[in-house]
């Protein structure tokens, strides 16, 4: 048999090295490697040639119904999934400690179990009678619910086959161990070893496996970045623990678009929001100097948001600037677009800048109204409570166009908006009778707009 070698691989990007370094030679994370013991697989001629003959087949003659969807019975879970859990699947969910993971999922295996084929829920984490409480805690008999816990991943994997459940839920990832690796649970070697044995269960037995990881404080998945690249699915349960909602984020799905879930902690568990844009908006009456609206797409639903940002003179010689759901960077782009473009006198102001409801903003099509909020706080005039602003801001000024536009203008519309500002060169012929639509070439333009509504009424 060859003997096994050392192996070290980097718990940020997965990548792997013969050699300890200091620095990671792909990310150039600096103490990142971690030392696992690889074993070499089996070459010989007889194996590849019984694997050649076992695995290959013509895709016409390839079953597609054997990776059907399962619904989760929750609406904003199926919508996260890309319209359910696809059968032999892996998926990983991550989330901050005590933010709900393991309450969604046992609401999910409430709803996709039956009494022939209960779910399997496995906790290494928690005892059955703790697991039996927060079941009560949030009305679920438990009678399509079948519960272990368990620290050997052979175990589990033996129950499984035993079982034959339609999906398998593993709490949690880091702490499970197998029998052949000698270090602590979650290192980088057994949950490496772990998630490989339960994604060859899911994908031999056609049991959908979903594993819970716990996030670090840099905000990504404990173990290594391999594990991402290994499952099929990535979520993520976004939210604060001092905040009711909670966001469902896809991040990686082979089976389905990317989508985001929207959900409100209670008492009796995780409740559905349908129309998630209302909450993000429910401070709409108290319209002050330094907010604006736009709207910005996840995965495919459109949610309006509240832009806050406040200016106030600073007391010191280097002004401060705080983004808070946003990139700092393009916050001070914005306002430095704003000083040279318009003139403002931003370097004598301390600019704070924060997106409402608790959400993260990543795309640029939400720049206008940054920019618009800056200004109007700046200049101590309101933006028009019934307009929206959409638009990217490039560096001489001038508003690009950005993608999905009569989604946005749609969804403006629908609660109630009558007027919204596009960039002018925006591509698309929108007909919307109830919205007066403003198409501006400059930030300047936009904001004079913006700022006209107000004054208008």
């Amino acid at each position: 048999m060859p003997k096994s070698y050392l192996l070290y691989v980097c718990r940020e990007c997965g990548a792997q090295s013969a050699k300890f370094g200091g620095r990671c030679h792909e990310c150039g994370a600096w103490n990142s490697l971690d030392q696992i013991e690889a074993k070499p697989q089996s070459n010989s001629a007889a194996t590849r040639k019984t694997t050649t003959a076992e695995t290959v087949s013509l895709l016409s003659e390839i079953r597609s119904d054997f990776g059907a969807k399962i619904s989760c019975g929750i609406q904003e879970a199926d919508r996260a999934l890309g319209g359910g859990i696809t059968q032999g699947s892996i998926i990983l969910l991550g989330g901050e400690p005590g933010i709900g993971k393991s309450t969604l999922l046992l609401q999910i295996a409430a709803k996709i179990g039956a009494p022939s084929q209960p779910v399997l829920y496995v906790s290494a984490e928690e005892s059955r009678e703790q697991i039996k409480i927060r079941a009560d805690r949030l009305g679920i008999t438990g009678a399509t619910i079948k519960v272990a816990s368990l620290t050997s991943v052979e175990s589990i994997i033996d129950l499984a086959e035993t079982t034959k459940p339609p999906l398998l839920i593993v709490d949690s990832i880091q702490t499970i161990l197998t029998d052949s690796q000698q270090s602590a649970p979650g290192s980088i070697s057994q949950v490496r070893e772990c998630g490989l044995k339960l994604m060859r269960l899911a994908k031999d037995s056609n049991i959908a496996v979903i594993l819970i990881g716990h996030v670090t404080k840099d905000g990504l998945v404990a173990g290594p970045r391999a594990l991402e690249h290994m499952v099929d699915v990535v979520l993520y349960l976004e939210g604060s623990r001092f905040q009711n909602h909670r966001l469902l984020r896809s991040v990686k799905n082979r089976f389905g678009q990317i989508d985001l879930g929207v959900f409100e902690m209670q008492a009796s568990g995780l409740m559905e929001v349908e129309d998630p844009s209302n909450i993000f908006l429910s401070a709409k009456g108290m319209h002050v100097a330094g907010s604006a609206i736009t709207c910005c797409i996840e995965g495919s639903r459109p949610l309006l948001i509240e832009i806050q940002a406040l200016a106030s003179t600073s007391a010191y010689g280097s002004p401060t600037r705080t983004a808070m759901g946003i990139d700092h960077t393009r916050v001070v782009m914005l306002i430095a677009i704003l000083s040279k473009r318009m003139g403002l006198r931003l370097h004598q102001h301390d600019i704070y800048v924060n997106i409402a409801g608790g959400i993260e903003l990543e795309e640029t099509a939400c720049d206008t109204a940054i920019a618009a909020a800056i200004a109007s706080s700046a200049l101590d005039r309101q933006i028009g409570p019934n307009i929206a602003l959409f638009g990217e801001v490039g560096l001489g000024g001038e508003l690009r166009p950005i993608t999905n536009a009569d989604i946005r203008i749609k969804e403006a519309a629908r609660l109630g908006f009558t007027e919204c500002v596009i960039p002018a060169g925006q591509f698309g012929a929108f007909v919307y009778p109830e919205m007066r639509i403003h198409k501006a070439e400059k930030i300047a333009d936009a904001i004079e707009i913006a700022l006209g509504a107000s004054q208008s009424r």
